[in-house]
């Protein structure tokens, strides 16, 4: 498992976009700030004044295979959407628009591409408690999202992992705990340092993956899982 330190839609693009299945939260043009996040409070989200970061990384990646893409009904969805899926985050609702007596309570996940998904048949609603602004489990980023969701939808697909916008690093950790081989990359240092104490504090997975699915000569900022010599030799 490697993370990579840089923009996912340049020299780092050929490492994760050889993966099998794309599993990511990317910016989705919200400008969204969060006052509640631990260590980080209004810190602003990179590439999230419009949808150009999302819609380019999906052209990359292609229609065929596998993806599954958090999103908003405020913003238009993706092209070649297969399934709408509903991340129902339990009864505590989301900021949203403080004049209205609803708060937001879900997400939406886009199912995509046609090889790659796996499993048997279920509804479409995913119901995952969400991560409070005071919880334990809460990385250092504004936007996390829960380990069993990620859990959940990786156990829905076969092959390598990628996840272009890594984020708080669940995608990555999630991928870990099934045993499964993953690459990520991730913008900005601050949260690349916290997904590997994040990576590193966990307890290791019985399955322990195996050797990265990408070059080893790549700039990476963050072995996760480094070989050994006699694998190297």
């Amino acid at each position: 498992m490697t993370l990579y330190l840089g923009d996912c839609l340049e020299a780092a693009a050929e490492y994760w976009l050889a993966a099998d299945v794309l599993v990511t939260d990317p910016p989705y043009g919200m400008a969204y700030q969060s006052n509640f996040a631990k260590g980080c409070p209004s810190a602003p989200i990179a590439g999230d004044t419009t949808t150009t970061a999302r819609d380019r990384a999906l052209e990359l990646w292609g229609a065929e295979r596998a993806a599954l893409v958090f999103g908003t009904w405020r913003v238009p969805r993706p092209a070649d959407v297969r399934q709408l899926l509903v991340w129902d985050k339990g009864a505590t609702p989301g900021m949203g628009d403080l004049s209205l007596p609803w708060g937001p309570s879900h997400e939406d996940i886009y199912a995509m591409g046609r090889t790659g998904h796996a499993g048997k048949r279920t509804g479409s609603v995913l119901r995952v408690p969400g991560l409070g602004a005071m919880s334990a489990d809460r990385p250092d980023h504004p936007t996390p999202k829960p380990v069993p969701l990620m859990e959940m939808l990786i156990g829905r697909t076969v092959g390598v992992v990628a996840d272009p916008f890594s984020g708080g690093g669940s995608t990555l950790l999630a991928a870990r705990n099934l045993g499964r081989r993953a690459v990520g990359v991730e913008l900005e240092e601050r949260y690349c340092e916290g997904i590997a104490r994040r990576l590193a504090s966990a307890p290791l997975p019985l399955h322990v993956p195996d050797p990265d699915p990408v070059p080893r000569s790549a700039p990476a900022a963050f072995d996760l899982f480094p070989t050994t010599t006699e694998e190297n030799s």
